[in-house]
């Protein structure tokens, strides 16, 4: 594992090879996002029978996404004369930052890891909600009513919602015994917990997609109610920093949905000559592919909608969850 690597190696060269492998990854992570956006738009488009982008790069787009970029890096950057400078210019890179640390914890393969931590799951939960800070920040420090709406709904549904998606992950941690990572994708080598935990992973799912912001959970950043939410006085590459919180934590959480609930790298019965890279980037893409079905599919929610849902649905039914996983494991040692 990379862990292991740079443990036999001095402090210096150490870091030396942890920056470069970060900076590698980070490149990679990047190069999925560009993509991922443009097969969102492909996929939306086929769902929704358009055409999507199909002008940039030849025929298929390829290069929509990049030329995008390259608008946004060129764009005029703007602050508004009124906002807090320093917290408004900070905002972004807060928002940022965990989404890319977070990715640390997560086996991709057995071999495959940054950092085999202990509480790998509890330091995903943990970070996870510093991305929220920098939202309430960015919507705070605007000086726009707007935007502190925005800011104001991403806060309450992250609270409104972690718990119920952390309540779900109990069964997982019970079943498996640990915190660990990679210790739950070894408990999957016999079945997946989507088999042992059905409720908990539609409930995980649910959480997820709110706790990305995406349709039908984009309150923060409404544009039919709030311009653009809490990042509507943002332009240029400031902004992009947070539609790039967004895919880099849609590559996270479906990573992390496969290690949860899909086995992460463990094969099908008789199919264990296909290498675990692969099955682990099947069943990624099959989670990714989920997100943009859902996003497609449904409307957005009104508020109070929202917050009833996350209140009186989904947490007593992970309550629920946890109690009826505590019994089957006392009925299973009795038997």
């Amino acid at each position: 594992m990379i862990h292991e690597l740079l443990q036999k190696t001095p402090s210096l060269l150490n870091f030396a090879i942890f920056f470069l492998l970060a900076l590698i990854f980070l490149f990679v992570v990047l190069g999925f996002v560009t993509y991922a956006i443009l097969s969102e738009r492909k996929i939306m488009g086929l769902m929704q029978m358009r055409v999507g982008p199909n002008q940039v790069g030849g025929r298929w787009g390829l290069l929509q996404t990049a030329a995008d970029v390259l608008k946004l890096l060129i764009k005029e950057d703007t602050i508004p004369k009124l906002a807090d400078r320093p917290l408004f210019i900070l905002a972004p890179v807060i928002a940022f930052a965990p989404s890319f640390m977070v990715i640390a914890a997560i086996p991709f393969t057995s071999r495959l890891q940054f950092a085999d931590m202990g509480v790998g799951l509890l330091y995903y939960i943990a970070l996870s909600g510093i991305t929220t800070v920098g939202v309430v920040s960015a919507g705070w420090a605007s000086n726009n009513k707007y935007a502190l709406i925005g800011g104001m709904r991403a806060a309450a549904q992250m609270i409104s919602y972690e718990i119920p998606l952390v309540m779900s992950l109990v069964g997982v941690i019970m079943l498996a015994g640990s915190l660990n990572l990679n210790d739950i994708v070894h408990a999957q080598a016999g079945l997946w917990y989507i088999i042992k935990q059905p409720i908990a992973f539609i409930i995980f799912m649910i959480c997820a997609v709110a706790e990305l912001n995406r349709v039908p959970f984009d309150l923060p950043e409404a544009e039919s109610e709030l311009v653009a939410g809490y990042h509507v006085e943002y332009s240029g590459f400031r902004w992009a920093f947070f539609m790039l919180s967004e895919y880099v934590y849609m590559f996270a959480m479906a990573a992390l949905t496969t290690v949860l609930f899909l086995g992460g790298w463990h094969a099908l019965p008789f199919l264990h000559f296909i290498p675990g890279v692969i099955w682990f980037g099947l069943k990624f893409s099959a989670v990714i592919y989920l997100l943009i079905w859902i996003r497609v599919t449904f409307p957005r929610l009104r508020a109070d909608q929202l917050m009833e849902f996350g209140w009186k649905i989904l947490l007593p039914i992970a309550l629920a969850n946890i109690f009826l996983t505590a019994l089957a494991k006392e009925l299973y040692k009795l038997l």
